[in-house]
């Protein structure tokens, strides 16, 4: 070896062989054809919608809070179709933003603060409306 070599691991090939005497274990007496690389498919490039968003701490909290105005059956996007109320798993999410606002008290910048905060209040307005059986429609 010279001076210029690194040494590292040896990595040897301990599969058996039909050339050295061995023969694959699937096909008895018949010589493998030689490998080709196996090229892996490429990545698929970024959506522009992806790049276009990227994920911030207020638009996290506001990705809870749109689903779980889902959940308490808003429908966000016309287009698509009406998710069923499920006031449990709303209440799950509303519960989970709570604990992120306990959690992260005095670490937030003030934006990041004030989005949490308004989310969950008209999270849990709308959750009290319709769980004491209210309209959730703002009233005149």
């Amino acid at each position: 070896m010279g001076t210029d070599e690194a040494e590292g691991f040896v990595v040897r090939d301990r599969r058996a062989r039909a050339d050295e005497g061995g023969a694959p274990p699937d096909r008895a007496g018949v010589a493998a054809p030689p490998r080709q690389a196996e090229v892996p498919p490429a990545p698929e490039p970024p959506r522009a919608q992806d790049q276009a968003h990227p994920v911030t701490f207020s638009s996290f909290v506001f990705s809870l809070g749109t689903s779980a105005l889902m959940l308490m059956g808003e429908q966000l996007d016309p287009r698509q179709a009406k998710v069923p109320v499920n006031l449990a798993q709303a209440k799950e999410i509303v519960d989970i933003l709570s604990v992120l606002e306990s959690k992260t008290r005095g670490n937030l910048t003030s934006e990041e603060q004030a989005v949490l905060e308004d989310m969950l209040y008209a999270l849990r307005m709308k959750y009290v409306d319709l769980a004491s059986g209210k309209s959730a429609s703002p009233a005149s």
